[in-house]
C-alpha cells in the first residue's frame, strides 16, 4: 500500500472541509498564527473590523520586527497600537528588540506536527522542526485568529532526497541555492517541499530551518523537515522537550517527483543580481570587489550562524575597505554571544553590531554604495530591495559572506587556508521571555491606542454587473510585492492606505510624467476600472497584503497575466480584484497601456465556471476579441463579487 507524506499527514490531521488531496480545495484548521508589525497592524484592524472579540486560535504572536528603527512617529504608533490591541485580544506581544518572528517562534513557540499561518512569506522556516507553516496575507491570518479555517489547494509533495554530509565550509544555504537553480522562482504554485533521506540527520535544526526558510523563494506552500532526534535535542535544550513528537513519511511515500541531493558534492554557491534563482558557484565570481558584507535576516542570524562568524573574525580582522555588519536573529542569540565572548569577537574583528531585526533585509537601513557589490545572507536580491537604484546584491551562505569580508572581494571559503570551526549545539540556550508580553486574562479591560496615522482598512465595492477597465501597465516576468508596494522607508506607511497607495508601481515611474498612482486614481475617479497586465510569476516574493489593498484602493479590479504566485493571488481575491490568466500567452503581447478592456456580463461569465470572454479596444476603435481563464472555486468567485472577503466576514459576524 503507498505510504503517505509527513505534509499529507498533518494536513489530514487539521482537515476541517474538503479532501486531503493533492490538487483538491481544502479548509485545514490553524493551531498558532504569527504576525509582523510590517502586517500585523493591518491584519488587527481587520480583526476588529470583523467585530472579533478573543482570538480562537491555540496561540497567536504578534512580532516587532521590521520597522524597529523609527524614523519619524508612524511606526512607534504602531507599535502602541499592537501592544494594546494583542493584549485586548489575547495574543502574546514580542516587544522590538527581542528577535525576528522566525528565529523566535522556532526558539520558543513552535511545535512538531502543528499548523502555523503567518502573515509573512517565510512563515515556512518553522518547518524545519515538522510543523506545517504557511505563509499568506494578513486577513487570511485574522480570519484564522477569528477561529475561521485556512482554505488552499492541497500541494503536490516534492520530495527531496538528502545524503552524504556537507563538506567543511559547505552550508545549509547551499542546498537550498542548489534547489533553487533547479526549480527556480517561478513555476511552483501548488507544491509543496518535504525532506528526507539519511542525510537529513546530519544537519542541526539551525541548518534546516535555514533551508525552509528560502521554500519561499521558490513559490512552494510550505517546506518541511521531519521530527526526530535532532529536532528533540534542539526542544530540550529550548526547555521545551515537552511539544516534541516523532514525525516522518510513512515508508514508500509517494512524491510528486523526488529530487536528490547529494550533500558531500555540494561547492559554496550565490544568488546572483537580481534573483535568488540566479545561482553561480563562488569559485566562479571569485576576486569581484566587495565593498560591504550584511550578516543575519531569518535565514542565517542563528548561534551556529554567528559563532562561526565570531570565531574567524577573533583572529582574522574584516578587510579594510569592506563594512562590514551583523544582525542577531534573536536576543537569544545576542545575550548567548555576549556571554560566551563572541561578541568581543565579532566587534574586534572589525564588525558593526546592528539590531535584532529584520533591518537591512528589507531595506531598512545599510544600503549599499552606488555602483558596488554587497554581498548578504538573506533571502531575497529582488532588484533595488537594499534601497540603492541598480544595487548588485549577492547572497550567500555565512561562510562565504565571512571569507569575503577578510578578502574583500567575494571569495570562496575553502580557499582560505583556516580550519573550519567547529560547533555543537548548546545542552542548554538561554531563555528569558521577559520580552514577550503575555495577554491578560479574558474580561480584563483594555484601552486599545490608536494615533492619527493610522486609518481604517479600505473596503471595495461589490462586482460590476459588466466590467469597463482601462490598462493600466504592462509588465513583464517575475513582478515581485517589492515592486508593487516599496518596502524600505515606505514601509512606515503600512497603516495608512492612502498614503502608501502614492507609490504603488513607484519603481516603474518616469520624472516628468504622472505618477502610476495618479493615473489610477484619475480613472477611478472618471468611473471606470484599473487594469494591470502582467507575464508569469506576478506577485512573487512577499505575502504583503498591501500588494492587492492598495491597488483596489486606487480602483484596480483585475489582473491578467500569464501566472499569479499564490499568496499574492489570495490577496488579490481577499480584496475584490479579479486574476484572470490569458488562455493565449500569445495574447499577452497584443495588450498596450491605454487599451479599453470590456468584460461584459462578467459576474454571469464567472459564475459558469467557463473561460471569460474578453473584448480589447484600441484608440482608434479597433475591437479584438481573447479569452481568460481562471483557477477560482466558488467561495473565491463569491468572494470577488462581494467586493472582497472582509465585506463578507463583516456580513456574517
Amino acid at each position: 500500500m503507498p505510504g503517505k507524506t509527513l505534509i499529507g499527514k498533518i494536513i489530514e490531521q487539521h482537515l476541517v472541509a474538503g479532501k486531503a488531496t493533492a490538487g483538491e480545495e481544502a479548509k485545514i484548521r490553524i493551531d498558532q498564527t504569527l504576525c509582523q508589525d510590517a502586517t500585523g497592524t493591518m491584519a488587527f484592524l481587520e480583526l476588529e473590523a470583523m467585530g472579533v472579540d478573543r482570538v480562537r486560535t491555540e496561540l497567536s504572536v504578534q512580532y516587532v520586527d521590521h520597522n524597529t528603527s523609527q524614523f519619524g512617529p508612524e511606526n512607534q504608533n504602531d507599535h502602541l497600537y499592537l501592544q494594546s490591541v494583542t493584549a485586548a485580544k489575547g495574543v502574546y506581544f514580542s516587544r522590538p528588540g527581542n528577535g525576528i518572528c522566525h528565529q523566535v517562534h522556532l526558539e520558543r513557540f513552535g511545535q512538531p506536527g502543528k499548523t502555523l499561518l503567518g502573515s509573512d512569506s517565510h512563515t515556512p522556516t518553522n518547518g524545519g522542526i515538522g510543523m506545517l507553516a504557511i505563509g499568506a496575507g494578513g486577513l487570511d491570518v485574522a480570519v484564522a485568529m477569528a477561529g475561521g479555517p485556512f482554505k488552499m489547494v492541497v500541494p503536490h509533495v516534492i520530495g527531496v532526497k538528502l545524503t552524504g554530509r556537507l563538506q567543511p565550509w559547505v552550508a545549509a544555504k547551499d542546498v537550498i541555492l542548489h534547489l533553487l537553480s533547479i526549480l527556480s522562482t517561478k513555476g511552483n504554485v501548488g507544491t509543496a517541499i518535504e525532506y528526507f533521506g539519511p542525510g537529513v540527520e546530519t544537519l542541526s535544526v539551525p541548518e534546516r530551518a535555514t533551508i525552509t526558510n528560502m521554500g519561499a523563494e521558490l513559490g512552494v506552500t510550505a517546506s518541511v523537515f521531519p521530527s526526530d532526534s535532532v529536532t528533540r535535542a534542539f526542544l530540550k535544550a529550548e526547555r521545551r522537550e515537552d511539544v516534541w513528537r516523532e514525525l516522518k513519511a510513512d515508508d514508500h511515500a509517494i512524491y510528486e517527483r523526488v529530487i536528490e541531493i547529494r550533500l558531500g558534492e555540494l561547492e559554496p554557491l550565490a544568488a546572483c543580481p537580481s534573483s535568488p534563482d540566479n545561482v553561480r558557484p563562488v569559485a566562479e565570481l571569485a576576486g569581484l570587489p566587495v565593498s560591504q558584507v550584511v550578516i543575519g535576516s531569518c535565514t542565517n542570524s542563528s548561534l551556529k550562524d554567528l559563532t562561526m562568524v565570531a570565531e574567524i573574525l577573533g583572529k582574522h580582522p574584516t578587510h579594510p575597505r569592506t563594512s562590514v555588519a551583523i544582525a542577531p536573529g534573536s536576543r537569544q542569540v545576542l545575550e548567548m554571544l555576549a556571554e560566551g565572548g563572541g561578541l568581543a569577537h565579532l566587534i574586534g574583528g572589525g564588525a558593526r553590531l546592528l539590531e535584532a531585526a529584520c533591518g537591512p533585509c528589507i531595506g531598512q537601513g545599510m544600503s549599499p554604495a552606488t555602483g558596488e557589490a554587497t554581498v548578504r545572507t538573506f533571502n531575497r536580491n529582488f532588484a533595488g530591495r537594499t534601497g540603492t537604484r541598480g544595487d548588485q546584491c549577492y547572497l550567500v551562505s555565512t561562510e562565504t559572506a565571512v571569507a569575503t569580508a577578510i578578502r574583500g572581494e567575494l571569495t570562496d571559503p575553502r580557499q582560505l587556508g583556516i580550519p573550519y570551526p567547529s560547533w555543537r549545539m548548546p545542552q542548554s540556550f538561554k531563555t528569558d521571555d521577559s520580552m514577550i508580553i503575555e495577554p491578560p486574562p479574558e474580561g480584563t479591560n483594555v484601552d486599545i491606542v490608536r494615533k492619527d496615522t493610522i486609518g481604517d482598512p479600505p473596503y471595495s465595492k461589490a462586482f460590476p454587473e459588466s466590467m469597463e477597465g482601462e490598462v493600466l501597465v504592462c509588465l513583464g516576468d517575475k513582478i515581485t510585492t517589492d515592486h508593487i508596494m516599496p518596502a524600505g522607508t515606505y514601509l512606515k506607511l503600512r497603516s495608512n492606505i492612502p498614503e502608501y497607495a502614492k507609490v504603488v508601481f513607484s519603481c516603474f515611474n518616469e520624472e516628468g510624467q504622472p505618477t502610476f498612482a495618479e493615473r489610477a486614481a484619475s480613472v477611478r475617479d472618471g468611473g471606470r476600472c484599473g487594469i494591470i497586465v502582467a507575464g508569469e510569476s506576478y506577485g512573487q516574493g512577499s505575502s504583503r497584503e498591501h500588494a492587492a489593498i492598495c491597488p483596489m484602493y486606487l480602483g484596480i479590479r483585475a489582473v491578467l497575466a500569464l501566472s499569479i504566485e499564490r499568496i499574492h493571488a489570495a490577496n488579490l481575491v481577499n480584496f475584490g480584484i479579479l486574476p484572470l490568466l490569458f488562455k493565449d500567452p500569445e495574447d499577452r503581447g497584443h495588450l498596450a497601456v491605454g487599451d479599453t478592456i470590456d468584460i461584459p456580463d462578467v459576474r454571469s461569465q464567472l459564475q459558469v465556471k467557463q473561460p471569460l470572454h474578453v473584448t480589447v479596444r484600441k484608440d482608434r476603435g479597433r475591437a479584438t476579441e481573447l479569452m481568460c481563464r481562471h483557477t477560482l472555486s466558488e467561495e473565491d468567485i463569491a468572494t470577488v463579487l462581494a467586493g472582497g472577503r472582509l465585506n463578507i466576514m463583516k456580513q456574517r459576524l
